[in-house]
């Protein structure tokens, strides 16, 4: 995805790691963790921390991330995907809390259910993770699959929202998962 030079951009520390948020005048266009795949270059972006998108979008990802909000409230734009990313990420959005779901059901639910494979790699582009929640998620059988941001956030969020999910090899039991940084709660 290419994103125009002139958004403006915050990084904001968080449990998991500092996370850059870019918006235009009107809505949130991303959220990513430093060094996630698919994180665009942010050099021409100019820093804003009085943005007021910025500013609303930091503050709700700080009360969810300590588990004092439920959801997000913020203007998003979507528009630097294709049509079936847009899609897919819409379709993001309808995962409750909580809850999970496959490749497959995702791929149903827009009616592209021979898509898995192309869902996938939508979920994997997904600009705005935590606040479209592609972390939801889950391979056959809830088991962990990649995550964009690292498998041991997606562990961690998926616990904060008390999901449940097959344990991984690479973490053993949920709720063994091992962060660089500080435990959520």
């Amino acid at each position: 995805m290419r994103y125009p030079d002139t958004l403006a951009s915050l990084t904001v520390p968080s449990p998991l790691g500092p996370i850059l948020l870019a918006a235009t005048e009107q809505a949130l266009v991303g959220l990513w963790f430093d060094g996630q795949r698919h994180q665009p270059d942010a050099s021409r972006w100019h820093p804003a921390p009085g943005h007021p998108v910025l500013t609303r979008a930091s503050r709700q990802l700080g009360d969810y991330l300590a588990g004092r909000r439920q959801q997000f409230e913020l203007p998003l734009s979507l528009s630097g995907g294709s049509a079936f990313e847009q899609a897919v990420w819409r379709a993001l959005q309808a995962i409750p809390r909580g809850h999970t779901c496959s490749y497959s059901a995702l791929a149903a639910a827009i009616a592209r259910p021979t898509a898995a494979r192309a869902v996938g790699a939508a979920v994997g582009r997904n600009p705005l993770g935590i606040i479209v929640p592609c972390h939801r998620v889950l391979g056959a059988g809830g088991a962990l699959t990649g995550y964009a941001g690292g498998l041991a956030r997606k562990v961690a969020l998926l616990q904060l929202e008390g999901a449940a999910f097959a344990p991984s090899p690479l973490f053993g039991q949920p709720g063994l998962s091992s962060l660089p940084t500080r435990p959520i709660l």
